[in-house]
């Protein structure tokens, strides 16, 4: 008779092997930032590539993956509730939590009924690995590095979620504003070289996308690493071909030079689309915050856009009820905001974190008086938004068409993002058209005309 001897490791892999053909269906759910969104796609094709199969976060999977946000306690709220519906989905599956919680917060995670794997900020990039070398056994485990230790850079873009793909250029940020945990929970500013970012865009071109969105923790501090700048990565993803369009995401008011406002004015695939933080229209409380600039070169920013580039759309970030602001100061800021000609406000109530600076001060502002604050200015937030949308009535703009579609209506966005809402039709989906502006309908989405339906922009 014959017998094969096997040895502990050999069992061990031949339980971990089925455990591993077992677990064949993955779902994602990702919080928060589009950066957070570009890492999840890029994971989740770590998995699908190596024979998952990727399901929808509402059925029953094998695995639950969570990417999360913890700007504020909403974000960490919503994180919990979406670990307690995966454990209602299927009770047996692993429930893996990663990003930006799971690094600032892993034991409270640790402490919710039903989690297996929580991973940090390094350590979510190599979550298929943890997953399939672990037997879920009732008891949480969480790999998390010392956040001062975060250096490593992994490469990410969306695709196949969304019909525009956000492409990773940089993670991390050394500002430290007094508000925000983004630095503790990814470390300090850093990227890959351009010649790496542009292959990357370059795998992009090689798909069906046709509009890319540059996305990072503070993308204007791009070349902290390798000595370049964002101006010389623009001009270089401006050379690749196989994107027709691309937007950049928020951009820190003083590093958005004269010299990128220009370079965009004179792109043809850079979109006349600028997303600000400015936070506070008081500088005393910008001071507080630890911003690194005052309302007058904010001003100067807008004004000198609006100069280069007329029709361009302003998004502008403000924080609402910082410590320390009173009537005086939120009226300042009101009437910053009223008088600016920005297109739309994009308002967040603060939020108190954990171990930052603010959380310390004095004089924190009464919730009710945020939530008050809050909705006035999202008021004219929208009146700001419908005078740029006036402005562009009669106008021809380029639309990328979504395929998203609500009853019959399908939306897409002009170059200088304006929401566009037209009669469904499958043809245009994904498909960059020539729309003349008609009217503002009453969903406070603008109607147009396709001025020829088979012609791309």
């Amino acid at each position: 008779m014959n017998y094969t001897v096997v040895g502990i490791d050999s069992i061990r892999w031949f339980y971990l092997t089925k455990e591993r053909v077992e677990l064949k269906k993955v779902a994602f759910h990702t919080l928060g930032c589009k950066l957070n969104f570009a890492e999840t796609s890029s994971i989740a094709r770590k998995f699908t590539d190596n024979g998952y199969e990727r399901v929808d976060f509402n059925e029953s999977a094998d695995i639950y993956i969570i990417n999360t946000c913890s700007v504020t306690k909403k974000a960490d709220k919503k994180s919990e509730q979406f670990i307690k519906k995966a454990r209602r989905l299927n009770p047996d599956a692993q429930i893996v939590v990663m990003g930006c919680y799971a690094q600032l917060q892993a034991e409270k995670i640790a402490s919710i009924e039903g989690v297996d794997l929580i991973l940090g900020s390094n350590e979510k990039f190599r979550v298929k690995d943890y997953v399939e070398n672990r037997v879920k056994t009732g008891q949480p485990e969480i790999h998390s590095c010392n956040i001062e230790d975060a250096a490593a850079y992994f490469p990410s873009f969306s695709y196949g979620d969304r019909t525009r793909s956000f492409l990773k250029i940089q993670d991390g940020c050394d500002y430290h504003c007094s508000y925000c945990t983004i630095p503790l929970a990814r470390g300090n500013s850093r990227n890959q070289s351009i010649q790496s970012i542009v292959e990357e865009a370059k795998k992009i071109g090689q798909t069906d996308v046709k509009e890319i969105i540059l996305t990072g923790v503070n993308i204007g501090d791009f070349g902290k690493t390798t000595g370049e700048s964002f101006l010389e990565l623009i001009k270089a993803l401006d050379q690749v071909e196989g994107i027709e369009r691309i937007r950049i995401s928020s951009i820190e008011p003083n590093l958005l030079t004269n010299e990128i406002i220009s370079f965009v004015k004179n792109s043809e695939k850079f979109l006349p689309h600028f997303h600000i933080p400015l936070q506070s229209g008081c500088n005393e409380i910008l001071a507080q915050m630890k911003r690194r600039y005052k309302r007058e070169l904010f001003q100067d920013r807008v004004e000198y856009i609006r100069k280069e580039i007329p029709d361009a759309f302003i998004g502008v970030d403000v924080i609402v009820g910082f410590p320390g602001e009173d009537e005086c100061k939120y009226q300042e800021t009101y009437q910053f905001l009223e008088s600016l000609d920005a297109s739309f406000y994009h308002v967040f109530s603060y939020s108190q974190r954990p171990n930052t600076p603010a959380a310390s001060m004095h004089a924190q502002t009464p919730k009710n008086i945020i939530t008050s604050r809050s909705k006035e200015l999202q008021q004219l937030a929208e009146q700001k938004q419908m005078i740029f949308y006036r402005q562009n009535l009669g106008a021809t703009r380029p639309v990328l068409f979504e395929s998203h579609q609500k009853k019959d209506k399908m939306f897409g966005f002009t170059d200088n993002y304006i929401k566009i809402e037209l009669p469904y039709s499958n043809e245009l989906t994904d498909q960059i058209k020539k729309v003349q502006l008609k009217e503002i309908n009453e969903n406070n989405n603008v109607t147009g005309m396709i001025l020829s339906f088979l012609e791309s922009y």
